[in-house]
């Protein structure tokens, strides 16, 4: 089952809200993932036999604990396995419980109409070369043989897209605590207005998070931007990435989109933070497939820049607009 909390309201759960639910699934079964800011993931084939309950009634008693004890309510998908049931909980309506059944023509039903980036792994690149085959549906995705999708998007990529397009998922629900995150802050030696010094501190800040999740063999799924005002006032926004990475570039694009979004114009800002939350292990990240060879180039050059940051310091390479200007001092947290 995956539950996606929300308040009523729409305001986002902070840490001690999210990590009481997380509690609050761990009285039904003790396989929870969390997958934060809001979503956790719960294998409860145990706890419906145990408490001879079935998903929707389960969900029920979830449903009304979030709300007695931490006014949150949660759209719940309930599904054989973690990709059928968070495609579900993205479906379901506040309040909803959508219930994928265990039967092989319940879930091509519940998958064929929908659009190929649904599915895990898909991305804006894949999505788009598949639809230049005629394959913009999951439905006409598993029609296809896997050997004409391993020659669309590459073999192992291919051989996954044909077992998730078939809803097959063979990820397990992996019990812990909420996911690390990795943060860093910038605070300016005076109120900002500039968005130029702006955007140089979120580059800053995006070079070091990517430093530091490469150095850990780490890529994270989401960004949250903190931004803090002089009058005290504080911004925070948070996107969820379009795939797990620790490249910089695709964390300084990110950056900059959440930023331009908050619209602060002449806004006189004392500091900015960014955090790198749902990390998981680089191995486990599905990389897109890119044919520019720009990209490809830029990874080759940010590993480069990795080695020799390891042998000589932190600042042995910056890019261009660092090395130009010197940033805000900054000071980072785990």
């Amino acid at each position: 089952m995956c539950f996606a909390f929300r308040r009523p309201d729409g305001a986002p759960l902070d840490a001690g809200t999210y990590t009481g639910l997380l509690t609050l699934l761990g009285d039904l079964t003790p396989t929870v993932q969390a997958l934060p800011p809001e979503t956790a993931l719960a294998d409860v084939r145990g706890a419906l036999r145990y408490f001879t309950r079935d998903a929707v009634q389960l969900a029920a008693v979830v449903r009304v604990r979030a709300l007695a004890l931490y006014g949150v309510d949660c759209a719940i998908g309930a599904a054989p396995n973690p990709m059928l049931a968070r495609m579900a909980a993205r479906e379901a309506r506040p309040g909803r419980t959508l219930v994928v059944p265990d039967d092989p023509a319940a879930v091509r039903a519940f998958l064929a109409a929908k659009p190929a980036g649904a599915l895990d792994g898909v991305g804006t690149a894949t999505a788009r070369t598949l639809g230049a085959y005629g394959l913009g549906t999951v439905g006409r995705i598993a029609a296809v043989p896997p050997a004409a999708l391993q020659r669309i998007v590459g073999v192992r990529a291919g051989r996954e897209l044909y077992e998730r397009a078939h809803g097959i998922d063979r990820t397990p629900v992996v019990p812990g605590a909420a996911a690390r995150s990795l943060a860093a802050e910038r605070p300016f030696g005076r109120d900002e207005i500039d968005p130029d010094r702006h955007r140089r501190a979120l580059l800053s800040l995006t070079e070091e998070l990517g430093a530091r999740l490469r150095a850990q063999g780490l890529a994270c799924r989401s960004l949250a931007l903190t931004v803090r005002c002089a009058d005290r006032t504080t911004l925070t926004r948070t996107r969820v990435l379009a795939e797990p990475t620790a490249h910089s570039a695709a964390l300084t694009r990110t950056a900059y989109a959440v930023y331009e979004g908050l619209g602060l114009q002449r806004a006189r800002v004392r500091a900015v933070a960014l955090r790198a939350e749902g990390l998981l292990p680089a191995e486990r990240a599905a990389r897109q497939l890119s044919f520019d060879p720009d990209d490809e180039k830029t990874r080759r050059i940010e590993a480069v820049a990795d080695r020799v940051r390891a042998k000589f310091g932190p600042t042995a390479v910056l890019p261009g607009s660092l090395a130009r200007s010197p940033g805000p001092a900054g000071r980072t947290a785990a």
